[in-house]
């Protein structure tokens, strides 16, 4: 009796060692990116992003379990449609309203060309097709095998949130709006950091709901890029209006 408990044990706790795999990588690729070059910066995500794919191929999930599977993807592009149709709405109003316009004014959308270059090409390339494969493609069939549904909830969104620790250093001191908020020095910064882990974690929830109920990455990418996108777009149509 005792030979198949030992068994029946090992595919979880190789499910636990490929959820630990995808973990330190991920730390490092962050840590790699943020605080070494600049080329760095711009590779280290997407290879990392695939080399974790071609690894969990490997280990054995399946394309359905990375929200890759052809048969969903109709199901992904119909909520793709929708989130993208609801966050170019938000974004619309919000760049309108006075009261939200200011947090519109962050500094490295300052033109139109490069937030053309940064929604069109940098944004999805460098972070949103990459994070999506790592997030709720790899990381999710990872923990989906070994967790309940408000386990992958609660852990997929609050790695995600941490991972943008890093990139949140300099938030409070490029975006007028956010600065008027939290202030300024060590204190405003960390408050910028503590918004942008609670706001990106939130913002994982969104991301895994839409890739639990579409079965596809579609959809979390088109609603992760309408957000950074649009957000870039919105950001230099409101620089150029306020300058004009």
């Amino acid at each position: 009796m005792p030979v198949p408990a030992v068994a029946d044990s090992r595919p979880k706790l190789h499910a636990y060692i490929d959820i630990a795999v995808v973990v330190i990588v991920l730390a490092g690729t962050n840590l790699i990116a943020h605080f070494t070059t600049a080329w760095a910066n711009i590779v280290t995500v997407p290879i990392a992003a695939f080399v974790l794919l071609a690894l969990m191929r490997k280990r054995g999930l399946g394309w359905a379990e990375l929200g890759l599977s052809p048969r969903h993807w109709k199901r992904g592009t119909v909520y793709a449609l929708g989130a993208v149709g609801i966050v170019l709405t938000a974004v619309a109003i919000g760049a309108l309203l006075p009261l939200t316009r200011p947090f519109f004014l962050a500094d490295r959308y300052a033109t139109i060309s490069g937030a053309l270059i940064a929604s069109m090409i940098v944004i999805p390339l460098q972070t949103v097709i990459p994070e999506e494969l790592a997030f709720r493609g790899v990381l999710h069939g990872t923990l989906d095998r070994v967790l309940g549904v408000r386990g992958l909830f609660a852990a997929g969104s609050l790695m995600f949130g941490l991972w943008h620790i890093a990139s949140s250093f300099g938030l409070t001191s490029g975006n007028k709006g956010l600065s008027s908020i939290v202030g300024g020095g060590v204190l405003g910064q960390l408050a910028g950091i503590a918004l942008a882990v609670a706001a990106t974690a939130a913002a994982g929830v969104v991301f895994t709901w839409l890739r639990r109920r579409s079965g596809s990455l579609l959809a979390p990418i088109a609603l992760h890029w309408s957000l950074n996108g649009a957000g870039a777009l919105a950001a230099a149509i409101v620089w150029h209006t306020a300058l004009s």
